[in-house]
């Protein structure tokens, strides 16, 4: 019997769903019933895998609900199942069309061995994510009025000095949330520090690592890589060569990950060593200084994946294992 992949379309108000092969679709009603009718119909179809796309939250209840139900679920970015469309010259775009597209993405993606089940986090993850992604809104206001304070009208003046004194209690707040909640998970603890004891490694990339890159640690160098967007690709076409280029990824981990490695070039020896042997054989700063997020990342993974302690020695050179 020839697998079954099935896609679902997320919309306010309805689920539709395709199954690959075969180009089947049906809607069910976005809700606690409907998602418990469609969680029964597919197991029946006994799915090798169910594809939703993440949309910022609504999909989160059916990926959830289905997960639980025993299917292998896998949340995906827009943007590789629209350019995965137009692969397949699918330039249309309805509900319909989208659910079946995603089934055929999922049936591509599980045959290449690059499908990412959904992996639920627990309830101190959740929270320390909660908690991190607040901690990137409290700063994005505070920097936002902090440059506002400086072109105001004395008028105003008071008001946004007050406003930064607010914003800078509730930044306290929930950067001491962030500690106790880790302090209370054992597991988070235990990585926060091994991957804190890493020169250049400070408090806030730990966090975020944790909260938002729960993969980090069972993946291989180049699927973490390639997950966080610091993973080059070939830009190249018949004579052309151009520069290999880095795209897409968790872009809040990336950022992060970018302010440790302006540190690490610094701080940090084996990273210092690979920067500068970069510029030396004429690499901009920009490439050299991606190149060593990469080669942190790596590190962390490792680190992560063999619970280890940092050791200069050891991890020079684990970006070329595994």
């Amino acid at each position: 019997m020839e697998a079954v992949y099935v896609g679902v379309d997320v919309s306010k108000g309805w689920l539709d769903v395709g199954l690959w092969p075969g180009a089947e679709s049906f809607r069910v009603v976005n809700d606690a019933g409907g998602i418990a009718k469609l969680a029964e119909r597919l197991r029946a179809a006994s799915p090798r895998a169910v594809m939703l796309e993440s949309s910022g939250g609504p999909e989160a209840l059916a990926a959830s609900e289905l997960h639980a139900a025993g299917l292998t679920v896998a949340v995906v970015n827009p943007r590789q199942a629209r350019e995965f469309a137009r692969s397949l010259g699918t330039l249309g775009k309805t509900d319909r069309l989208d659910a079946v597209v995603l089934a055929q993405f999922a049936q591509s993606s599980h045959s290449n061995g690059r499908l990412l089940p959904l992996r639920l986090a627990d309830q101190a993850e959740a929270e320390l994510k909660a908690l991190v992604v607040r901690r990137r809104q409290l700063i994005g206001m505070l920097v936002a009025e902090t440059n506002r304070r400086e072109r105001a009208p004395k008028v105003v003046r008071k008001s946004i000095v007050q406003t930064i004194k607010g914003f800078k209690r509730a930044l306290a707040q929930v950067e001491q949330q962030l500690r106790q909640v880790l302090a209370g998970a054992p597991t988070q603890q235990s990585k926060a520090a091994l991957l804190s004891a890493v020169p250049g490694v400070g408090p806030q990339l730990t966090f975020t690592l944790i909260a938002e890159l729960p993969e980090l640690g069972s993946l291989g160098r180049r699927q973490i890589a390639s997950l966080v967007g610091v993973a080059p690709h070939p830009h190249e076409s018949g004579k052309f060569k151009g520069r290999r280029m880095i795209w897409g990824g968790r872009a809040s981990v990336r950022t992060m990950l970018y302010m440790a490695a302006l540190s690490a070039v610094r701080h940090n020896p084996p990273l210092r060593a690979a920067y500068r042997a970069l510029l030396e054989r004429g690499k901009s700063k920009k490439l050299a200084l991606v190149a060593c997020m990469r080669k942190l990342l790596v590190i962390l993974n490792a680190i992560a994946r063999d619970a280890s302690p940092w050791n200069p020695l050891h991890h020079l050179d684990c970006q070329h294992s595994r």
